[in-house]
């Protein structure tokens, strides 16, 4: 089922909306390039690229948490905008620092920012267009004036030392965006949500354990039920299916069409993926706001961590109409369509000490025609992805 705002809603009749007026992104110091990958992966940097896109990721220090990400993503965002005070905070992540209490309490404590109203947003990669559709839905009700969103995980405390298919995949980060009620004329407004969800996809990405099912059935769960696991072949498919289909929907209550978009920002899963969706929207792939190569899949924090590093590189400016879409684990998807706003100078995401060769521009798997760089490996998890090239059946499900 989708969830999409009727024609007559209070959001889109009002002329207010939320402004985005901070954006700061924040990335451990430890980068993992592919030709540090555990030999026994077999796996070298030609390899991984190609399915991929990824030159490296970063990998969070031991005792460094999804907290501590946040809490430097959060400081340098809420800096961006000016220190202002905020009545909110949102914290969207799939790797909490523990079970309970949720993490946007702590969080707004270590800021400083006083006794105010904080939850957490569980959406997996989807959480940031989650976390932002519960903001809009704060300051348009009245509930907050500003509203502090941080997206933050530490995925390799999920993954299985043993799965190359995700070790490859996912690195450690935070994005935190500052939002504030404001006009739908303004730049910075948000103008458009789209949120779906399908839990018939459930098992396709999922850590089966450590949850109460567990407690309560323990003898069905061993100790590799902790870690990470995805389908990756059904995943491709559902992720250009949904975020494809939701990207038309918030184009169409935007009253936008596909060549008003300036820069299209996706969830930043696979650079195939990326590709092949930006393929059917459509928008060329030099209006694609990526940073894959340099970080890899940061789950929820990849779209405002894209944003920020962009905004650092000055490729994105005022007045531009910009496309986020996401997909994730649940199955939860959703697409947001704003206008970017003038912005202070934005603190980099401490990607610059990367190669060269892992910069998006060098890449050609971050814009190439998926078939040049299909899998080829049918019997390894990381390739069992179905290419839209030369699947009949993909071509027709997400045509």
């Amino acid at each position: 089922m989708t969830f999409r705002l009727p024609s007559a809603a209070p959001f889109l009749r009002t002329p207010q909306t939320a402004v985005l007026e901070g954006i700061a992104g924040f990335v451990p110091p430890d980068a993992v390039p592919n030709h540090a990958l555990p030999a026994a992966w077999d796996v070298d940097d030609a390899w991984v690229r190609r399915r991929t896109g990824i030159g490296e990721r970063r990998r969070a220090a031991p005792g460094v948490t999804t907290g501590d990400l946040a809490l430097e993503a959060a400081g340098r965002a809420l800096a961006v905008a000016g220190g202002p005070l905020v009545d909110a905070v949102i914290v969207a992540t799939s790797t909490p620092d523990r079970p309970m209490p949720a993490m946007a309490p702590r969080l707004t404590t270590r800021l400083g920012l006083g006794e105010i109203a904080a939850w957490d947003v569980s959406a997996a990669c989807s959480g940031f267009v989650y976390g932002l559709a519960a903001a809009v839905g704060a300051l348009t009700s009245g509930c907050a004036d500003r509203v502090l969103l941080v997206a933050a995980e530490v995925y390799s405390t999920l993954l299985d030392p043993q799965d190359r298919s995700a070790g490859i995949l996912f690195g450690d980060g935070a994005g935190a965006v500052v939002l504030r009620r404001g006009e739908r004329d303004e730049p910075g407004a948000v103008l458009a949500l789209d949120l779906g969800g399908d839990g018939s996809g459930e098992e396709l990405i999922q850590v089966p354990g450590g949850g109460a099912r567990e407690r309560s059935r323990p003898g069905e769960f061993g100790p590799g039920d902790r870690y990470f696991r995805m389908r990756g072949r059904e995943v491709f498919q559902h992720a250009v299916t949904r975020m494809t289909q939701s990207a038309h929907a918030v184009l169409k209550r935007a009253d936008w069409a596909a060549e008003d978009v300036d820069r299209f920002c996706a969830h930043q899963a696979n650079a195939r993926i990326l590709s092949a969706v930006g393929d059917r929207i459509p928008v060329p792939g030099e209006r694609h706001v990526t940073n894959i190569a340099r970080v890899g899949n940061t789950g929820a924090a990849s779209i405002p961590l894209a944003l920020a590093d962009a905004a650092a590189r000055g490729e994105l400016r005022a007045g531009e109409r910009v496309l986020l879409t996401a997909f994730g684990a649940g199955l939860t998807w959703g697409s947001t369509a704003l206008v970017w706003p003038e912005l202070p100078t934005v603190p980099h995401v401490d990607t610059a000490g990367a190669d060269a060769a892992a910069a998006p521009a060098a890449d050609p798997a971050e814009h190439a025609d998926p078939a040049t760089y299909a899998a080829t490996d049918p019997a390894d998890p990381a390739t069992d992805v179905a290419d839209p090239a030369t699947d009949p059946a993909l071509r027709t499900q997400i045509a």
